[in-house]
């Protein structure tokens, strides 16, 4: 879901009939052959022609697939002033990927007995609207009905007046505060960050750590994922690739690596690289860090109730023929990483821009002609609604 600030990830899952009957450019080629040289090569052309239709400066894609070598590719450049390459090692803000983290430091707090997921939010945070009928629960499945911060237009020229500001949890929520409930809670699917946030701040009251704290002790650490930070302001370790935007007053572009992602905090804020979420999007789908019991909890996947839609929103985790996992958009970035139970395979796709089409993500476009290659039972689309 692209919000005019464009820091979060669509919510809305593929109707199946924009899957079907589908070829991108190759990809009989490769179905007809077999071959791992000309699966590879049609793939490549497939990212490429999505790139040069949209001018996207630089992708990283990497898929792993039971009985084929993984393909691992860089394209354009990191930096357009330098013209310096894209490689494949580089470091990417991941927007709302984070939520995979922010809900999974949350349902282990719960299976700890810190908190319930059908508490009310009431009883860890003051003063949200409706606090006492919302739960848990419904904010990690984005059925609480609370407006979406991002969505404010005071919180908008706000940003675009200081996109390095230094933002607080609370001063977000205010934004959200404003506006009455979209639905009764628990009755409707809304994506919005406002939920993630107010998730965010349950997880520091009941561990008594930082959430950044949290997720590193407890989630990166476990899992070696040595490339991932939650960063505390707007630091970005080196290497990393240069991020471009158009989400700016005037429309122009705008070089946004340096811009604060605390305006997403909980909800997008987290970098990492594709080694990281290569082995993430197993980690994340297969439950590794929860309890089974848990996780059956966890990818419960609810309709978002749009017409001739299929997959489902769980927590923290959309579904989408068959893939598990999430995406993220925040200015200058958007990221993708899934993974197919069914055939062990895993698709992560990492762009530095978020300048694209309305109607979908970048990352969404190279997911699609890339599973319509490596999967065409199980191919990925998530549109913008």
């Amino acid at each position: 879901m692209r919000t005019p600030r464009g820091m979060i990830a669509a919510a809305v899952l593929a109707a199946a009939g924009l899957l079907a009957g589908c070829g991108a450019p190759g990809a009989r080629l490769a179905a007809a052959t077999g071959s791992q040289g000309s699966r590879d090569a049609a793939m490549t052309t497939a990212i490429r022609g999505v790139m040069r239709q949209w001018s996207v400066p630089g992708t990283i894609v990497g898929a792993w697939q039971q009985g084929q070598a993984p393909y691992v590719r860089a394209f354009g450049v990191s930096n357009k002033a330098t013209r310096q390459p894209m490689t494949a090692g580089l470091y990417m803000r991941i927007g709302s990927e984070t939520k995979t983290f922010t809900v999974t430091a949350l349902l282990q707090l719960a299976e700890r007995g810190k908190a319930g997921l059908g508490d009310p939010i009431a009883r860890y945070v003051p003063g949200v609207p409706h606090g006492k009928s919302i739960t848990l629960r419904e904010l990690a499945n984005m059925r609480s009905g609370l407006f979406n911060y991002a969505d404010d237009r005071a919180f908008q020229r706000a940003f675009d007046r200081n996109p390095e500001r230094q933002w607080a949890p609370r001063q977000l929520l205010n934004y959200s505060f404003r506006h009455p409930l979209l639905f009764q809670p628990g009755t409707a699917f809304a994506y919005s960050d406002t939920n993630t946030i107010l998730l965010g701040l349950v997880i520091e009251k009941v561990s008594g750590q930082s959430l950044r704290s949290y997720i590193t002790q407890h989630i990166l650490k476990p899992e070696h994922l040595t490339g991932t930070l939650f960063p505390a302001g707007a630091e970005f370790p080196s290497p990393h690739a240069q991020g471009y935007t158009n989400q700016t007053s005037t429309g122009a572009v705008a070089n946004a690596t340096n811009w604060n992602p605390a305006d997403a905090w909980a909800a997008g804020a987290m970098i990492s690289n594709l080694a990281n979420l290569h082995a993430w999007a197993r980690i994340v789908a297969t439950g590794e860090l929860l309890t089974p019991a848990m996780q059956r909890q966890r990818v419960q996947f609810l309709p978002t109730g749009m017409p001739g839609v299929s997959g489902g929103y769980g927590l923290g985790l959309f579904k989408v023929s068959g893939w598990i996992g999430h995406n993220g958009s925040i200015p200058g970035y958007q990221s993708l990483t899934l993974y197919l139970p069914s055939q062990q395979a895993t698709l992560v796709v990492l762009v530095n821009t978020d300048i694209g089409p309305a109607y979908a993500d970048l990352t969404s476009l190279i997911g699609r002609d890339v599973t319509r290659i490596i999967t065409p039972r199980n191919v990925y689309y998530l549109p913008n609604p």
